[in-house]
């Protein structure tokens, strides 16, 4: 727990910022914290969020969070060769449910096989820190006047922003790929048949366009090649 401490004080910041958009968007705080809870992917439940509340189908929704948390399936593989192959189903789908991109860090940096028991550790306050902080945001929104919840919900894209733009300013492929889905995106938009599709399926169009474009322009080289 301990170990996970400062991940858990990221979380509660950046979910805060999520709290708000449910509530603006139109969900409960309720259904914002549950969500929250259950689902523990900051991309995911933003992207989610905004499919459920434009009343997109089911299918849009499934293969949207596919795509987002794909990655999820690889760390969870690779997780799985550090237990040992001695956990229950049972243990090892608790574990699955706790596993991020900053406990996947955390979890895969350890030394020898990962106990049941230290891992439940590393996933609780990070759990904690991301449902009290939509907790707050959506509470804060709800009772806030409507024009500063209006202003704070740019706090969403503010994140974003400042997610990708260090990485895009380091490496010329992050680059290359954001302005791919800007011009997507904005194709989708604005162009007179293409602005008809649903935002679910342009999200996993975007995605998939930019993300294989980038795989085969800028293949990784490997550790030893490099």
């Amino acid at each position: 727990m301990k170990a996970s401490i400062p991940i858990a004080l990221g979380y509660f910041a950046v979910s805060m910022a999520y709290g708000m958009a449910a509530i603006i968007q139109g969900l409960t705080v309720t259904e914002s914290v549950i969500i929250s809870l259950t689902n523990l992917t900051s991309a995911g439940q933003f992207a989610g969020t905004t499919l459920i509340c434009a009343g997109a189908s089911l299918i849009e929704l499934i293969m949207t969070e596919l795509i987002i948390n794909a990655r999820y399936f690889l760390m969870s593989i690779s997780l799985a060769q550090k237990t040992g192959g001695k956990l229950p189903l049972w243990q090892r789908m608790l574990m699955a449910y706790g596993i991020t991109d900053e406990i996947y860090a955390v979890a895969i940096s350890s030394k020898g096989n990962l106990r049941f028991s230290w891992f439940m550790g590393l996933v609780i306050p990070p759990v904690v820190g991301w449902t009290m902080g939509t907790l707050g945001g959506a509470l804060a929104s709800s009772f806030l006047p409507a024009d500063l919840v209006n202003a704070l919900g740019l706090a969403m894209y503010g994140m974003f922003i400042a997610i990708f733009v260090p990485a895009a300013r380091k490496e010329k492929s992050v680059a290359v790929c954001v302005l791919i889905a800007i011009a997507l995106s904005c194709l989708f938009a604005f162009t007179p048949v293409l602005k008809n599709l649903s935002s679910g399926y342009v999200i996993v169009l975007v995605t998939i366009v930019a993300a294989a474009f980038c795989a085969w322009k800028f293949p990784r080289e490997d550790e030893d090649d490099a």
